[in-house]
């Protein structure tokens, strides 16, 4: 964590991935995340953030949701392409076989950079929106 912070702090984008175990994140994955967003105080507003799952066969949509989430609770907007991004094989092997993943692959990664570049253009002529103080609210009274 002491390395990974410093990197995501000074990062434009953060691209996560996961394998797929019993259609979510691995358990170390989910431990890691969630440590990385909440012990990092820094402000996250407008840095890419993009998920991409690899399962033999089913689990992605699952994955690829819980992976986003921890995007959009931090403001960063999320790269995508023309479908989810997820690949399918049993190995990699397999995986280079899955010609619509790779595609979606090579999509994410393009979008990726516009995204990048266009909210640092942004960004020197407007600077970031405006940061607002966070609030809590507790339906239990």
């Amino acid at each position: 964590m002491n390395e990974v912070a410093p990197k995501f702090e000074q990062a434009d984008a953060l691209v996560i991935g996961s394998p797929v175990y019993y259609a979510g994140i691995a358990g170390t994955m989910k431990s890691f995340l969630d440590r990385l967003f909440f012990s990092t105080h820094f402000r996250k507003c407008m840095k890419v953030g993009a998920a991409v799952c690899s399962a033999r066969r089913a689990g992605t949509t699952a994955t690829f949701d819980q992976l986003n989430k921890y995007f959009t609770i931090s403001e960063m907007p999320i790269a995508s392409t023309r479908y989810w991004n997820m690949v399918h094989g049993h190995s990699a092997e397999d995986v280079m076989q899955d010609a619509e993943g790779l595609q979606c692959m090579r999509i994410l990664g393009r979008n990726i950079a516009f995204l990048v570049k266009a909210i640092a253009a942004e960004k020197e002529r407007n600077g970031l929106p405006e940061a607002e103080e966070a609030v809590f609210t507790n339906f239990i009274r």
